[in-house]
């Protein structure tokens, strides 16, 4: 029996990708984004795969759509199973250049969007006793840059009510699980669309991967969630680490180099549409894809999350050879 998805932020980036990755198992997929052009455009590959899909409008921010979306997925498709949060958005500018408008509206997006996502998905899981949440975090999650005051902010505001919920989960003795993501850099299209005062175009920090590698690891995560929290990509694993260890160190560098970084050199453009307000796709038409304009930079793959999919095979790999390179050692000391 087909599983029953939704993805919120699925017309494009990592949503995007995350509806082609459970689309090739031939789940029932309720797409859930504000933009018309993507959604369709996500719908239509659903469909190829071999999968089902309900594409419906939907602000994050406005808890009502975000309720009634998920009566309307459950009515076509049944009880979900894997609610994943991955809908966002960002402002690249200085702290102080940010309007208080534009802060408030990246946080109702990108930490409210996913509290009204989870308590959405809750209010049905819970009674069944049954289901998953995922949620598209971010290395930025764990240390923040400059530049990107309300995402970051965001971040760590979802990775702190997940815990809080998890708790809750855990003293209740339920059988739904919630886990959180931590994604690296992506070659995703919000650097073509995203609001910035930067006097360059934005990109993302190097070393740089394509969706799909984030997609993968989000699928793992919904069919092994017990685990509280995922890293993809080695620069995500080295980041938390290196903020626990010497945190102090990390502000200095950031402050040095943070802001060139975070530019191509390629001078900004006159301002071009962006989508904090309303979707691009909405404005010109277009289907945005997965991909943003970095791929020739961008890695297909990691290393890190292949270890994280095979750490059982690895695990006893690893037993396996200490137990021959113990054996050898005693026959080597008789």
């Amino acid at each position: 029996m087909s599983q029953t998805v939704v993805v919120t932020g699925a017309s494009a980036g990592v949503g995007r990708a995350v509806v082609r990755e459970f689309a090739r198992r031939g789940a029932s997929i309720g797409l859930l984004a504000r933009g018309q052009a993507g959604l369709d455009a996500a719908a239509g590959e659903v469909a190829a795969a071999g999968g089902r899909a309900l594409a419906v409008p939907t602000d994050v921010a406005d808890p009502a759509q975000v309720e009634a979306a998920a009566d309307a997925v459950e009515a076509q498709f049944g009880p979900i199973d894997v609610w994943v949060n991955c809908a966002f958005a960002g402002v690249f500018a200085p702290f102080t250049e940010v309007r208080p408008a534009e802060f408030k509206r990246v946080t109702e997006v990108t930490y409210l969007g996913f509290v009204h996502g989870t308590q959405t998905a809750l209010a049905r899981m819970v009674p069944r006793d049954a289901g998953t949440i995922v949620q598209a975090g971010s290395a930025l999650g764990e240390r923040s840059i400059p530049l990107q005051s309300a995402y970051c902010g965001a971040k760590h505001a979802i990775l702190g009510f997940t815990s809080s919920v998890r708790t809750e989960l855990m003293h209740d003795k339920s059988n739904v699980r919630i886990t959180v993501v931590q994604l690296p850099a992506l070659n995703t299209p919000q650097f073509s669309w995203v609001l910035s005062r930067l006097p360059r175009r934005p990109q993302p920090v190097p070393p740089i991967y394509q969706p799909e590698v984030a997609a993968r690891g989000i699928v793992y995560a919904a069919d092994h969630p017990r685990r509280k929290q995922y890293c993809v990509g080695g620069s995500t694993t080295a980041t938390v680490l290196a903020n626990r260890l010497v945190p102090g160190l990390l502000d200095r560098y950031l402050a040095r180099t943070g802001f060139d970084s975070q530019q191509t050199d390629e001078e900004a453009t006159p301002p071009a549409p962006d989508n904090l307000w309303k979707p691009v796709d909405g404005m010109d038409g277009r289907d945005h894809g997965a991909h943003g304009s970095f791929g020739d930079a961008s890695h297909g793959r990691s290393c890190q999350l292949w270890a994280t999919e095979h750490a059982r095979a690895l695990a006893v790999a690893a037993a396996a050879g200490a137990l021959a390179a113990a054996g050898l050692a005693r026959r080597t000391r008789t």
